[in-house]
């Protein structure tokens, strides 16, 4: 198959690409061979896949059932979601999963990190997930983290169901720091995640600090224990929410460590600056990490969607594209070259957060999964809500949209 016309990651000059046997076999100005399959994409953007960094897919689509989380903030979802785990049921999960992955396939996600919650004694949302996984793999690569919702300490035999769902097939250990009934809980909670990571070869991510609480300093653990083990990048910060309450003084010592430990960084918009900030009056605050911030030190940090209308969000479609233009709001990367390149937060330092770098990207020998968006660069696609005209996983076709046409009558 050959690809006409292309404009590849913002470029102004169309190129070419031509694929054989799931992978981009040269990438220049090329003429069609006998026979071959052409199409022109007439000077679209095409970009590799975009990346999905964090969610909850074994909670998507259970807003109001059987509660509405009514204050809006964080714990009174795990409140909501506890009473929502009692109907849980294979075919529950199955059916909302399914679901939930043909939205993103539609908006041109092929990679998605997942966690999974292990505080449940049967484990049936990861028994499930690990089968789906599986199954989905021609449409969505599905990374999976043994997510341990109501804490590893602070529920009842926390530690084993966490090294059961590791056991079972579980891509990366989780922890709550913030959750946890007591610091020295936190602590040891963090210290029992990234050793058994260690031990097992797995990824880590922490939902961590996801609190508007200045106290609250799990960040600082975590980063110790990746660089103490070795770890480094293959360790995830997710939310990271209390940052944004850190004195500066004390941030100034911290990105000293955050960069030696080499850990990655999720930041999700739309359900923290929903979430966060609900103690306050005013001000209030954004409710999300400090992301101009990281990423101005070198570190690497990626977006979320988090949640899809579930206990903790009540709204979501699968579309990254809305985690990115709020991001860019209220994190203040308004410049044109912050908007221009923002398709990298969903991009490549995702495909890094999710360790897939070495098989990722439009390169010659890589695979051949791409999107194309309806626009010529992704300054003019993200302000404009373009449509994903295509998405291709290893060389095989898995969505196309049509461009929407409106008509206006004046």
């Amino acid at each position: 198959m050959l690809i006409k016309n292309a404009l590849i990651e913002n470029s102004q000059i169309p190129q070419d690409l031509r694929i054989e046997d799931g992978v981009f076999k040269e990438i220049g100005n090329l003429s069609p061979e006998e026979n071959e399959d052409v199409l022109d994409l007439d000077g679209r953007l095409f970009l590799p896949p975009f990346i999905e960094s964090h969610v909850h897919l074994d909670t998507c689509l259970t807003a109001g059932d059987p509660v509405w989380n009514m204050s809006g903030t964080l714990f009174e979802g795990i409140e909501c979601w506890s009473k929502r785990k009692e109907k849980l049921s294979r075919e529950d999960i199955r059916e909302r999963v399914k679901k939930a992955v043909a939205m993103y396939a539609k908006n041109g996600i092929q990679f998605i990190r997942t966690h999974v919650d292990t505080t449940d004694p049967e484990l049936t949302a990861m028994k499930t997930l690990i089968e789906l996984r599986e199954e989905l793999k021609d449409v969505m690569e599905i990374q999976i983290v043994a997510f341990p919702q109501e804490g590893i300490l602070s529920y009842p035999n926390g530690k084993q169901l966490m090294i059961d769902a590791i056991d079972m097939g579980a891509d990366a250990v989780g922890a709550i720091p913030h959750f946890e009934f007591t610091r020295e809980y936190s602590v040891e909670s963090l210290d029992f995640a990234l050793k058994l990571a260690a031990e097992k070869g797995k990824l880590v991510d922490v939902h961590c600090d996801e609190i508007d609480d200045e106290a609250s300093r799990g960040l600082e653990t975590v980063a110790a224990r990746a660089l103490e083990l070795g770890l480094y990048d293959k360790v995830t910060a997710s939310h990271t929410t209390a940052m944004h309450s850190y004195n500066n003084a004390y941030v100034l010592r911290l990105m000293r460590l955050l960069k030696m430990s080499r850990i990655n960084f999720v930041a999700n918009p739309l359900v923290n600056t929903h979430l966060q900030g609900r103690a306050d009056i005013y001000p209030k605050r954004r409710g999300i990490t400090r992301v101009k911030e990281l990423l101005a030190e070198g570190i690497n940090v990626s977006f979320g969607h988090d949640d899809i209308y579930d206990p903790w969000y009540p709204m979501g479609n699968g579309s990254l594209r809305d985690v990115v233009f709020v991001g860019l709001h209220v994190c203040q990367m308004m410049g044109y070259e912050e908007i221009l390149n923002s398709y990298r937060l969903i991009t490549y330092n995702a495909a890094k957060t999710l360790h897939v770098s070495d098989r990722y990207g439009i390169e010659t020998g890589r695979p051949a999964s791409f999107i194309v968006l309806d626009e010529k660069d992704y300054y003019e696609a993200l302000i404009k809500d373009s449509a994903v005209l295509y998405s291709y996983k290893n060389g095989r076709k898995i969505a196309e949209n049509s461009a929407s046409q409106g008509k206006l009558y004046i």
